[in-house]
């Protein structure tokens, strides 16, 4: 199977780019895109100081145009949007397919001083992990957060529920690239599986200075090399993966085998 990492800053208002890359994905028999973090909606730090209004019509604008882009280019899309309920607002990451579009909520939110989600957004971050996970073709995939991949729970839940591929939008800045390459290898390979990584491009100015966020997105394998990544400019990643490969990293290692003879998982 063939999955891609779209690499983006916020997409205009104009769906051309989105159009050119998605029609790609299609040449290329991808069955699965991913999109960045704040690609159909603004930076965070913008969405701050937007009226709510707003945020709701540019969310609602681009979730029926993926709708449609799904069934045109026969793709599911991974794409993580701001969704609106009343008058709370929420962090969100949507599958969409040609037949359905189902939403997952972030669990885990920032709560620095400099970017507080927790503050703006009405998650719920407290109680049971509920993970996010999806059969396609044949392989179960799971979806976490940019934020979410730092918390062993997470990854502890994908291993117990048998996934083979992890896909993690993030929206990632401030030279943290080194660090999120050691952490994505090592847990792909204690995992045994495929971990693709989109993260978004672009720069956003403030008074405490310049968020540049860098891309590098990436397929890690589950021997926990990095097959293949992008640079730091707008960018398409598409990489095959293959059953195989998960089986053999898994045997030939047994980490999970380990856990499940003592009930751990």
């Amino acid at each position: 199977m063939n999955i891609a990492a779209l690499q983006l800053s916020t997409l205009p208002l104009s769906n051309s780019k989105l159009k050119h890359y998605l029609s790609i994905c299609q040449e290329k028999k991808v069955r699965i895109v991913l999109l960045g973090e704040y690609i159909l909606n603004s930076f965070f730090k913008e969405l701050e100081t937007m009226p709510l209004v707003m945020i709701k019509e540019q969310s609602n604008y681009r979730i029926e145009v993926l709708k449609e882009f799904a069934q045109i280019y026969d793709l599911t899309i991974v794409a993580p949007v701001v969704t609106i309920k009343g008058e709370k607002v929420y962090k969100s990451i949507l599958k969409i397919s040609a037949t359905s579009t189902k939403q997952y909520k972030q669990q885990f939110l920032m709560n620095y001083t400099h970017w507080n989600e927790e503050k703006f957004f009405h998650n719920n971050t407290t109680g049971e992990i509920e993970p996010f996970i999806f059969v396609q073709d044949g392989m179960k995939f799971g979806i976490m957060s940019g934020y979410e991949m730092h918390f062993d729970i997470m990854w502890r839940e994908m291993m117990k529920r048998g996934v083979s591929v992890v896909l993690i939008p993030s929206v990632s800045t401030f030279g943290s690239n080194y660090r999120w390459n050691e952490i994505l290898k090592t847990r792909a390979f204690l995992n045994g599986m495929y971990i693709l990584r989109a993260n978004r491009v672009g720069r956003y100015h403030d008074d405490e200075g310049l968020w540049n966020f860098y891309g590098e997105s990436c397929l890690v394998n589950p021997s926990g090399y990095i097959e293949s990544s992008l640079g730091s400019k707008e960018d398409l990643l598409v990489h095959k993966i293959d059953k195989k490969e998960i089986r053999d990293a898994k045997k030939a290692w047994g980490f999970k085998s380990q856990l499940s003879k003592r009930n751990l998982l």
